[in-house]
């Protein structure tokens, strides 16, 4: 029976015993690293559980103009861009209409990375990054944030999801050294059909949970 979670908070509690079951997973000096806004309370759980930094990894979808939710691609801090091919070359959208939307969702990528700088990245190098969402469709947003993060040298990359399509989840095994998708229904329909409550994930929630995560880093060490 495909799992249904009350809210983020509730499916970074397990998917934090998820990842805290793996064999040697603690010993990775790991980093929770979140795609915002909606990945950060569910890895702000994550951290807790593995008693690691939190951050927040600046990630935007590119939508189909007229249809937002379709992800053409995404872009990430870098100058990362990745396309959703098999979107592009069925609606035959032009480079110059990526182009725009692009230049759009760049404003709002960086405004985020200027909101969210009082609690800059913890180190990536070295560590091994945990690469979270609260849930994954295309998988477009997330590919990208892969891209991005290897740029900072970790020693692996893991991604962890409460839910996603299943052919997305198994898609992005091809990019990440590993995957966690604590369910994966074949009727999927869309992230926030798994969640009992999916309101947006606003600023303020974002910089709370970061100061909270950013406080009991710094009382534990």
């Amino acid at each position: 029976m495909d799992r249904v979670f009350a809210d983020r908070r509730h499916a970074g509690r397990e998917l934090a015993a998820a990842l805290a079951a793996k064999p040697d997973f603690r010993r990775l000096d790991a980093v929770v690293l979140a795609l915002p806004r909606g990945g950060v309370p569910v890895a702000f759980e994550i951290a807790a559980v593995l008693d690691a930094p939190l951050g927040v990894f600046v990630v935007r979808k590119l939508g189909v103009p007229g249809h937002r939710e379709l992800a053409l691609g995404a872009i990430a801090s870098g100058g990362i861009r990745i396309l959703n091919d098999d979107v592009v070359h069925k609606l035959s959208i032009a480079e110059e209409t990526i182009a725009e939307v692009a230049a759009q969702e760049l404003k709002e990528l960086q405004r985020r990375e200027r909101l969210y700088g009082a609690h800059p990245l913890p180190p990536i190098a070295g560590h091994s990054a945990v690469l979270v969402d609260d849930g994954l469709a295309t998988g477009a947003t997330m590919r990208a944030a892969i891209h991005a993060v290897r740029l900072h040298r970790p020693t692996r990359v893991t991604v962890a999801v409460p839910v996603a399509a299943p052919d997305t989840c198994l898609g992005i095994r091809d990019e990440a050294d590993d995957v966690v998708c604590l369910t994966t229904p074949e009727r999927f329909q869309a992230v926030g059909s798994w969640y009992r409550v999916f309101d947006q994930t606003g600023d303020e929630e974002v910089q709370m949970l970061l100061k909270e995560a950013w406080r009991r880093q710094m009382v534990r060490h």
